[in-house]
């Protein structure tokens, strides 16, 4: 054989690797929503605009939803009423809880929009910058659900909705049995 041949058959065998990797890997939005999932969730720890140490660590036995947000962001105040909703019919089983983590965003427009809006839950505004790194959070709304054992069970990206968060919690809650 030529060295001619040889090195076609060589380069027309990479190719047609590349292409079947390229065929069958997961991209785009499926990636986006599979980061983490499965993994154990980075920490989170910080101090919530009441002043109140807050460690995802110390929640280890129930459910986390991590849910990053903007006051700037349409789609998260959109979401915010559904975070409210579901966050009050779990209060009594206190079997799942909120933590809300400012995305680029000022301290005292968080404090004021909980104020003004509602959500009795923990919410981190200083120095959430890295926090958003470790979790791979590019744009908000981005949520997380974390399980009982510290492992991120379910990534949403973009607004959240009561019977998305349901179902979401329901599978998980399957699933750890």
């Amino acid at each position: 054989m030529s060295q001619v041949r040889v090195v076609t058959l060589a380069v027309g065998l990479l190719v047609a690797a590349l292409v079947g990797v390229l065929a069958t890997r997961q991209a785009g939005p499926d990636r986006a929503n599979m980061h983490l999932v499965g993994q154990v969730a980075p920490p989170i720890v910080g101090t919530t605009v009441d002043g109140e140490v807050w460690s995802l660590d110390d929640q280890r036995g129930r459910f986390v939803v991590v849910n990053f947000f903007s006051t700037t962001c349409v789609p998260c105040i959109r979401e915010h009423p559904e975070l409210l909703v579901f966050a009050d019919s779990h209060a009594e089983a206190d079997d799942v809880r909120i933590v809300s983590v400012a995305f680029d965003d000022d301290a005292l427009a968080v404090e004021a929009f909980f104020k003004d809006n509602g959500g009795n839950w923990p919410v981190l505004a200083e120095d959430t910058g890295q926090t958003a790194v470790d979790w791979g959070v590019v744009a908000v709304p981005e949520s997380y659900l974390v399980s009982p054992s510290g492992h991120v069970a379910a990534k949403v990206v973009g607004g959240v909705e009561v019977e998305d968060l349901e179902s979401l919690l329901a599978g998980a809650k399957r699933s750890t049995r």
